[in-house]
């Protein structure tokens, strides 16, 4: 574990690198792929044993995934996006991108996840949304079970932002299911920028049980560009008729350049390896804390859950005090985080119509109010843990 001075601040995440790390990346280095190599393909493989997807495309970052998914599904011009109230920017902007009409769904306040039972009124009352993004808010997965039961009566596509949530299980059907596994699941988006449970660097991927999708979802990430082409390059001219040549590479639809590096998979390869110890250090500080913090009856702490991946520990503290104990901790090194201020409250969405007012999200913002992330990363010792259990005994015994 990486060593810190016992007054070095404290950040709500913070990456775990170590020497196997450091290997992984160099023998990347000295080999002749820096991009577009066989480290990628392993990392994709990897990907797919952890969460049971059939296929996987590493993407330059997590938006770029979502975005992708979000082609690969026809969202475009006219299409309705659905997705949650308290999610990351991404969840919604990678629709936006596509031109798509844009609406929020509440959440239930104990878990941050979307909350089906007011989905399933909005559904009932129409119109269905042609893809409906869900967010497994901290590492909790939603309630599966129940969102295929209402997608399998109302006909979206369903795709998972999973950013939170490697190394998560989910219950369906009687059985659990790896983050990708259900057939039901169109997509799954992961990121693993550095606060979370495995990173690249910067870096995500787009899961599915589509292989033809994700062909699809690969060939966008690279220009649009077919690796296997079919047809002669200059068929005016009369064709050998053979196999096109290897230098061949038609651009065959508008695409991008989200592409993953050999150095940042390289990366991903190493800390993947290391994904059930990180998910079991993770769940283990939950669990300290829940005891540390049981104590102080303004503090509500999430349910333990052995199901979840922990990418988040966050409490809900009283409104009128959640602002200046965020401060005071930072003036005392303990960096904390809200996630998320309401998306349908930013201004980007009021000013376009695709936001409502505050009264329609109303646990959103009471979570906005109330809500804050605490320190939580594997190479958080538990001297630093309690210093942060410290630091909430002296605020509430003030």
């Amino acid at each position: 574990m990486t060593w810190r001075r016992p007054d070095a601040p404290l950040g709500y995440g913070h990456q775990s690198i170590d020497s196997s790390d450091h290997a992984a990346v160099a023998g990347v280095l000295h080999s002749s792929h820096l991009t577009q190599g066989p480290a990628v393909a392993a990392f994709e493989s990897g990907l797919c044993r952890a969460t049971g997807a059939r296929a996987a495309v590493a993407t330059c970052n997590g938006t770029a995934a979502l975005h992708l998914a979000m082609l690969v599904s026809g969202v475009g011009p006219g299409s309705l996006v659905w997705t949650s109230a308290n999610t990351f920017l991404a969840s919604a902007t990678s629709a936006a991108m596509c031109g798509a009409r844009i609406e929020f769904v509440d959440i239930e306040l104990a878990s941050g996840n979307v909350d089906l039972r007011r989905m399933a009124v909005m559904l009932a009352a129409g119109p269905v949304p042609d893809v409906l993004v869900v967010t497994h808010f901290a590492g909790r997965s939603c309630d599966m079970e129940a969102l295929i039961a209402l997608k399998q009566r109302y006909g979206f596509k369903l795709i998972v932002d999973a950013a939170h949530a490697l190394g998560a299980r989910s219950t369906s059907s009687g059985r659990q299911w790896g983050l990708a596994e259900h057939k039901e699941i169109d997509a799954v988006c992961l990121s693993f920028h550095p606060v979370k449970t495995i990173t690249t660097g910067e870096g995500g991927a787009y899961l599915t049980g589509d292989v033809e999708l994700a062909e699809r979802a690969r060939r966008l990430a690279s220009h649009g560009v077919e690796r296997r082409p079919r047809e002669d390059p200059f068929p005016g001219l009369g064709g050998t008729g053979g196999s096109p040549p290897h230098w061949y590479a038609p651009m065959v639809q508008l695409g991008y350049n989200y592409r993953m590096s050999d150095l940042q998979a390289a990366l991903g390869n190493s800390q993947l390896a290391r994904l059930s110890s990180f998910v079991e250090r993770r769940r283990s500080l939950a669990e300290r804390y829940d005891a540390g913090l049981k104590p102080f009856e303004d503090v509500q702490r999430p349910a333990l859950d052995p199901d979840h991946a922990w990418h988040l520990y966050h409490v809900r503290v009283p409104a009128a005090a959640r602002d200046e104990l965020m401060a005071w901790l930072a003036d005392g090194g303990i960096h904390t985080q809200l996630h998320y201020y309401p998306l349908p409250l930013m201004p980007w969405f009021r000013a376009r119509g695709r936001g409502r007012g505050e009264e329609q999200f109303p646990m959103a913002v009471e979570h906005a109010r109330t809500a804050i992330s605490l320190p939580l990363y594997p190479d958080l010792s538990e001297s630093e843990q309690a210093r942060v259990v410290a630091a909430f005994a002296e605020w509430f015994g003030r």
